[in-house]
């Protein structure tokens, strides 16, 4: 089968050759609409149910509301693990099902239930809701917003209303969390001793305060001919619209709102609060939608904010655009494969140039490289795999192996045609370059299995290392294989298009013939002393053996990615105020580093977070200025100290 691939190659080389044009071409435009992400999607299908209970304590919370989601929940197929949380005023649930269920039937079939249980909460809990469908490394960026002009409650009624709201527009946006700032509410502050002098009750106050703030229909009106649809209007939006509200009419007077209360405009309680470099601030953390593509969302985002930021400006908010950008990690991997492309490149064509003197020996073997990785991102896209760090990181890789298929039959070719021209019946070209391929062609195949199979134990990986690695291995299996195609198809068809009798010489390069007088004397004398060879062979193989003990291990390589989150837990019970006021301290410190170009603290939890953060936690976003070399390695240590 070999034989008549080869055979078939050869003879129908320019469409070979055209075929593979059309390659190079398609995966170029693959390349430039891959999806790109910081890493594979390592997380099981999970649901999040996150439900409000404001004002229950974290033991109500979790026997009133979250027990009853779990017991609802827990007998759903395909249940994977079950882990839940209940703090202050908040209950949530994750449920991560097996690998193998669909996450979007699984958030059915969660709501299902959602919608029975909903029904048997305590009163004053919010119906449970499922949080957005992320993946599981989702922030695509985090900014801030602060101003020296305006309140924290303008700032974070601009945040919810204008930069949200924009943001949540862009196409593979899936939720935005808000922290800090204060969030504007109508509050009813009630005076106990006016309503015992008017001899008026809590329940009044709510009963007026519901009514004046409800939106009714009004219904309609219909005569003979015509229906007149009612619009009724006259809801209170202002403090001082629902100061005037009536609470009781007797004796010709009216008791309103405002005789019993103090009705104004105030921050509602705190539930987090965020901080750029020392300063309140809001910070909004951006959420990609499930599979999308990190850096194209990351784009539209920042083209979203660039059409803000004139509006921003003339409201006198400073934004804050680059806290946390994953985009720049993802740019600085790509950016090192390509630089790592181009310099394995140049260093094949110069090797196979010493070796082999010849030109077009090099061109005709470095065309492995560009046709074999895209050939391999191709396969990726189809089977819906983006380019991230371990894709990248297989076809970095791979970049050595590649090549060697071709470089093996392309200088057996160029030998043969070398033997032949000194021949004393020359053959044809054409015979000439089928034999020799067809005479390394089991050598090839074999050693590329063997390769392969190196990286078969990585695709049995169970578990989170397994969905973190197995694409690793896969972009490395398939650019060795399309390697194999291209020493089996192309490399004879680019030989015999390319290679003629000026590239048959009967001198062999110089440094090939050095090389092989050499290692002909030094083979003469090993062969000579079998046992000295053996014996030096099994040391060496017991000392590695004895010092792999001491090798250190991780999980994951360490990973520069220009960008450190800081953890700080205070004693559980910690007012905002206070893990605020220690967060400063924190970033003065840290800002005193020359690496660090800005720190960000965000303490607590917002309403539509992922987490369930108490007021003593606090997490900052500590972004790096480009470094290189001996000093990414000391930024860590430095910001330790600091610490």
């Amino acid at each position: 089968m070999l034989s008549s691939i080869i055979g078939w190659s050869l003879r129908f080389r320019g469409v070979v050759i055209a075929l593979a044009c059309m390659l190079v071409g398609y995966g170029l435009y693959t390349l430039s609409r891959a999806k790109y992400d910081v890493f594979p999607e390592f997380a099981p299908p999970s649901v999040t149910i996150q439900t409000e209970a404001p004002g229950f304590s974290p033991e109500q919370v979790e026997v009133l509301v979250t027990q009853p989601i779990e017991n609802a929940i827990n007998g759903l197929g395909g249940i994977e693990s079950l882990r839940s949380g209940s703090i202050q005023g908040l209950s949530l649930v994750t449920i991560a099902f097996q690998p193998s269920v669909d996450v979007y039937r699984a958030r059915q079939l969660v709501s299902e239930r959602l919608t029975v249980i909903a029904s048997t909460l305590p009163q004053g809990v919010q119906p449970p809701t499922m949080t957005p469908l992320t993946s599981s490394t989702s922030i695509v960026l985090v900014i801030g917003l602060s101003s020296k002009d305006r309140s924290l409650m303008e700032v974070r009624t601009i945040a919810d209303w204008t930069v949200k709201q924009r943001i949540l527009s862009v196409p593979g946006v899936a939720k935005i969390a808000v922290h800090g700032g204060e969030v504007r509410q109508l509050q009813i502050q009630i005076r106990p001793e006016r309503l015992i002098k008017f001899n008026l009750a809590i329940e009044d106050v709510l009963a007026a305060a519901r009514r004046a703030t409800s939106v009714l229909g009004a219904g309609f009106i219909e005569n003979a001919n015509q229906r007149i649809i009612l619009h009724a209007q006259g809801q209170s939006i202002t403090a001082a619209g629902l100061a005037a509200t009536v609470l009781v009419h007797a004796d010709g007077g009216n008791v309103t709102l405002g005789d019993v209360a103090h009705v104004v405009d105030a921050p509602a309680p705190p539930i987090g609060a965020a901080a750029v470099s020392g300063e309140p601030a809001v910070m909004l953390l951006v959420s990609a939608q499930y599979g999308a593509n990190t850096l194209e969302v990351t784009r539209r985002v920042e083209a979203a904010l660039r059409e803000l930021q004139p509006s921003l400006q003339a409201e006198h908010v400073t934004l804050h655009s680059h806290l946390f950008r994953p985009a720049n990690f993802i740019q600085t991997a790509t950016g090192n494969v390509r630089a790592s492309l181009l310099l394995g490149g140049a260093l094949v064509i110069f090797v196979l140039m010493l070796f082999l003197m010849n030109w077009r020996t090099a061109a005709i073997s470095c065309t492995a490289i560009p046709l074999s990785l895209l050939a391999a991102v191709i396969v990726l896209e189809r089977l819906g795999l983006s380019l991230n760090t371990m894709t990248l990181g297989g076809l970095a890789i791979a970049i050595g192996e590649v090549v060697d298929d071709a470089v093996i039959d392309v200088e057996n070719i160029l030998r043969r045609l070398r033997e032949n021209r000194s021949a004393p019946e020359p053959l044809p070209i054409f015979e000439v370059v089928r034999n020799a391929s067809i005479e390394v062609r089991s050598a090839v195949v074999y050693t590329t299995f063997a390769v392969i199979l190196v990286f078969v134990p990585i695709l049995t990986m169970s578990g989170v290392a397994g969905r973190l690695f197995a694409p690793l291995g896969i972009a490395y299996i398939l650019a060795v294989l399309a390697s194999l195609a291209v020493a089996l198809i192309l490399t004879p068809a680019l030989s015999l298009a390319l290679l003629g009798p000026r590239d048959s010489e009967k001198r062999e390069p110089p440094l090939m013939g050095k090389l092989k007088s050499t290692y002909r004397s030094l083979l003469l004398r090993v062969e000579n002393r079998p046992r000295p060879l053996l014996i030096v062979a099994g040391v060496l193989t017991l000392g590695s053996l004895v010092a792999l003990p001491f090798f250190g291990g991780s999980f994951l390589p360490e990973l520069n990615e220009g960008h450190f989150i800081v953890h700080m837990a205070a004693v559980p019970g910690t007012s905002l105020a206070e893990s605020m006021r220690l967060g400063k301290q924190v970033t003065e410190s840290l800002l005193k580093l020359p690496a660090v170009r800005s720190v960000a603290q965000r303490a607590g939890r917002a309403e539509e977070a992922d987490d369930i953060a108490g007021t003593h936690e606090s997490e900052f976003e500590v972004d790096l200025a480009p470094l290189k070399g001996d000093a990414a390695e000391a930024v860590l240590g430095d910001i330790r100290t600091a610490l």
